[in-house]
């Protein structure tokens, strides 16, 4: 079961940009329509208590007038956050970035429930370097690595990596095979056994979900299955392209959901987090050449392979 602490407010600050095209005449006008679902008497409440304001620091009103483009800082609040009782590490650094092992059930930044419990807070808390930035995404239910940037004078050149193709990222996972897969393999079919995955995804309902639609592919994905062991299949996961949850829709598409995956093929009842049961998805690998250092890196973690032993 989940740990929850009391009320939590976020250390680190979230900010909105306002639009240019807004019919609001105060920042507080827009916050409450632009995040309806919070209501109008938490904002007030924030903004009295000092939690909004400028990004030079200069506290917002009630009656601040909207300013289309700036900034506006504010700390989001939840109720109870729940605590991850897994650890990150941090597997190598230089003075721009850093290549950290995220785990299972750890969001990356603050999102939903979780304030302070996210990857960015635990590495600030752990290195005082108060600039940590994700270079890429990666999924709250996901472990493995992940790269980080640190200086915001160079982050643009590590987020170009991955715009440019230049970071390969393997992942290794779970899935129990389909029928006719493990009668190959009980005929003594060869392995690996390869798929080259490529479809058109787009958002489903709810919009967090992804499914494929007919259409030009715009994902694909490189899948290979590596061991198989009591009906279960251990594969290997290089994404060409980088759409959300692409490798859980892909291995879906083959009739192979992740194991331990609440999202697919249909998503489940929202309940508290069981850490016995982690998506059995892992970012196995990174390799690119540092753009700023010129260092080829090459840095993996732990995967599933111990299961197949």
């Amino acid at each position: 079961m989940s740990e929850l602490t009391a009320t939590a407010r976020a250390a680190q600050p979230s900010y909105v940009v306002l639009p240019r095209d807004n019919p609001s005449t105060t920042v507080f006008g827009f916050l409450c329509s632009h995040f309806a679902r919070i209501g109008e008497e938490v904002w007030r409440r924030r903004i009295l208590d000092g939690k909004v304001h400028w990004q030079d620091g200069t506290l917002i009103t009630l009656l601040t007038p909207y300013r289309p483009t700036a900034r506006v800082y504010y700390y989001r609040e939840v109720v109870a956050e729940t605590k991850i009782p897994f650890s990150e590490k941090i597997l190598c650094r230089n003075a721009h970035m850093m290549l950290v092992f995220k785990p299972h059930f750890l969001p990356v930044t603050p999102s939903g429930n979780y304030v302070n419990e996210c990857l960015v807070h635990r590495l600030r808390l752990a290195t005082a370097i108060d600039t940590i930035s994700p270079a890429h995404r990666l999924d709250r239910e996901t472990a493995g690595v992940i790269l980080m940037s640190l200086n915001p004078e160079t982050r643009h050149q590590y987020h170009q990596l991955f715009l440019n193709g230049g970071i390969r990222k393997d992942y290794e996972a779970i899935a129990r095979l389909t029928p006719e897969l493990l009668a190959k393999h009980g005929e003594g079919q060869a392995l690996p056994q390869r798929w080259t995955v490529k479809n058109r995804m787009q958002p489903a309902d709810p919009s967090f979900l992804m499914q494929v639609v007919p259409g030009e592919a715009n994902s694909h994905s490189e899948i290979a299955l590596l061991k198989v062991k009591d009906g279960r299949g251990l594969f290997e996961l290089s994404p060409i392209t980088g759409r959300t949850h692409q490798l859980r829709v892909h291995m879906q598409s083959l009739g192979m959901p992740l194991e331990n995956d609440r999202f697919y093929p249909s998503l489940q009842p929202q309940s508290a987090d069981n850490f016995n049961t982690p998506l059995k998805l892992v970012a196995k690998r990174l390799r690119f050449t540092d753009p700023i250092t010129g260092e080829k890196l090459d840095v993996g973690c732990d995967g599933f392979a111990g299961e197949f032993s």
